[in-house]
């Protein structure tokens, strides 16, 4: 017999919310806290702005991991539909069931019903969000990137993000016993229209202060030595004034403090820094531009503000 789940924890508290995620090695600033707070307390969904890599997806699976629910997430993509995102009916499973009615002799009485009917849904992340589980926790629905996504899209999203149901014309009105937690993310290619956005509380995602990233390298990545993590996010942050095709995030600020880490490396050295600018840096021009005389004087820089 599968033991229970742990009961989910109460949140009376925008702290109490700092602490939830401070546990699971999410440094969060009270603004954001305040947010999530919010959205859990009023059943609204968040809308997460921010550069990417600045944590808005990692909030969302920090959030569930702490609540103890399940992660459901959908990923946006150009040319997202209903099929993808919500249901799509078995047709191999639904022609099964017609071959044996046939074999039965029953398939002159059958009707749509026979064959429309639940248990021939194949249920896609929105559904199974509505529709949760057996656990009595609600789940937390991440819709990833949904400047990705086309705007009729955001319009089929209207009725669900409103009302917490999606038709599905041969069964008829699916609602959510319990509202999923949603969080919205968007790195900003497009604007998202505004009927979605008031649907949402809103909350910008920036990039963290020196302080701040240090902090998350020491929460997230906690062997690595305090002169080598300060280092990292000084010359990251240096990284974030240069003229580049695309600036670090905070991932790649733990990537490259882990691999430095994996490389044995206790300060970051000239070298170092040329050998492993692949990690933090994804464009080859960016990489050509950093390595060399301006990675040495970034370094000098970073150092001097470790």
């Amino acid at each position: 017999m599968p033991s229970p789940r742990p009961a989910e924890p109460a949140l009376a508290s925008v702290d109490d919310v700092v602490s939830l995620l401070d546990r699971h090695d999410y440094v969060a600033d009270r603004q954001l806290a305040t947010s999530v707070f919010l959205s859990l307390r009023m059943s609204r969904p968040l809308f997460l702005e921010g550069e990417a890599g600045v944590g808005k997806t990692e909030l969302a699976k920090v959030l569930a991991a702490s609540l103890g629910a399940r992660l459901i997430r959908l990923q946006c993509y150009e040319g997202l539909d209903v099929n993808a995102a919500v249901y799509e009916w078995n047709y191999p499973r639904q022609m099964l069931e017609i071959r044996l009615l046939e074999a039965r002799g029953e398939a002159s009485g059958a009707n749509a019903h026979d064959i429309f009917g639940p248990e021939f849904l194949i249920r896609r992340p929105l559904l199974q969000a509505l529709e949760g589980d057996d656990s009595g926790v609600p789940p937390v629905l991440l819709i990833d990137e949904i400047d990705r996504a086309d705007e009729e899209f955001e319009a089929y999203l209207l009725e669900i993000l409103s009302d917490f149901q999606v038709s599905v014309p041969e069964i008829g009105t699916i609602r959510a016993e319990r509202p999923p937690r949603v969080i919205l993310t968007s790195n900003r290619t497009r604007e998202v229209h505004d009927a979605l956005k008031r649907r949402c509380l809103y909350h910008w995602i920036d990039y963290p202060s020196a302080q701040k990233e240090f902090e998350i390298v020491a929460a997230r990545v906690p062997d690595a030595p305090e002169r080598l993590a300060r280092e990292v996010v000084g010359f990251v942050h240096r990284l974030r004034e240069a003229d580049l095709t695309k600036v670090p995030g905070i991932a790649e600020t733990l990537d490259w403090a882990a691999a430095l880490l994996s490389l044995g490396a206790r300060e970051l050295a000239p070298e170092l820094v040329d050998e492993t600018l692949g990690v933090v840096l994804k464009y080859e021009e960016d990489i050509r531009r950093i390595r060399g005389e301006t990675a040495r004087r970034y370094l000098t820089e970073a150092g001097a503000s470790a």
